[in-house]
C-alpha cells in the first residue's frame, strides 16, 4: 500500500510533518491551499478515516498510524481553536 507524507503550516507558523498510509490524501488536500480550520479538521478525518480503513481492509486491522496522526492534528488543532479566522495551510507531499 503506497504512503506518503504531508506537511501542514499551523496558523502560529509551526510546522507538523503528517503521516498517512494511503495516497487517498490528495483527494482531500492540494499543495499550497490553506483551509479554515475546521474545514481542515473535517477534511483530515475523512481522509485518515479512509486511509485507515483501506489498510483494514487489506490487513485486517485498521492503521493505527493513521489514528495516532489524526490524535495529533486534532490536539495541535485545538490549541488554535480560539483564533476565528486561523487557517492550515498544506504545504507539501511526499510520497
Amino acid at each position: 500500500m503506497p504512503e506518503m507524507h504531508f506537511t501542514v503550516r499551523w496558523p502560529d507558523e509551526s510546522a507538523t510533518e503528517c503521516y498517512s498510509p494511503s495516497l487517498v490524501i490528495k483527494d482531500y488536500f492540494t499543495p499550497g491551499a490553506s483551509y479554515p480550520l475546521v474545514e481542515f479538521l473535517s477534511r483530515s478525518r475523512t481522509a485518515l478515516g479512509l486511509a485507515s480503513e483501506r489498510v483494514r481492509v487489506k490487513y485486517g486491522m485498521p492503521c493505527s498510524r493513521a489514528l495516532a496522526q489524526l490524535a495529533e492534528i486534532e490536539r495541535i488543532a485545538a490549541s488554535h481553536s480560539d483564533r476565528p479566522a486561523a487557517a492550515v495551510r498544506v504545504e507539501s507531499f511526499r510520497e
